[in-house]
């Protein structure tokens, strides 16, 4: 495949991969501060759905292309900035697939308390604090890739 292809691939993927982990964190942080099961459901629903649509699909095309490029130009992989790379990926990773799991059970809480008019079980809140934590530590995990991809630090 053409280089230049899979670097756009590879860009392009990036950006939904950390556009939609963002965007899917600031409505779901600021649907949850309303406190209204029924807005909180909707939304949470749809950050679910934001996951396996493009989330999940990058998460498979970042290092396919990333190791491809990587390849092609000839870098090592002992590059430390590529090892960095590497690790910061997988940590957010790591940090994701709980986030995951987590919006499908917060879910099935709005969902619950919403159509039973109930407010949320205490259970959501304990979820949101940790997914706002495993949500902070991905997104900073994928700044500095973003910042290792572009400098390529020696």
């Amino acid at each position: 495949m053409n280089y230049l292809v899979v670097k756009w691939i590879h860009i392009v993927s990036s950006t939904l991969l950390f556009g939609t982990g963002l965007g899917s964190a600031f409505y779901m942080f600021f649907a949850s501060r309303t406190g209204d099961a029924r807005v909180i459901a909707v939304v949470v629903k749809y950050v679910v759905v934001a996951d396996w649509l493009f989330t999940t699909p990058t998460i498979i095309l970042q290092p396919a292309t990333g190791f491809y490029m990587v390849h092609e130009a000839g870098f090592p992989l002992s590059s430390p900035w590529l090892l960095w790379s590497i690790l910061l990926y997988l940590l957010a990773g790591a940090a994701w697939l709980p986030v995951v799991w987590m919006q499908i059970r917060m879910r099935g809480m709005a969902q619950e308390a919403a159509s039973a008019g109930n407010p949320l079980p205490q259970n959501y809140w304990k979820f949101l604090h940790v997914w706002i934590a495993l949500g902070v530590i991905a997104f900073v995990a994928l700044v500095v890739v973003f910042f290792l991809m572009v400098a390529k630090p020696a």
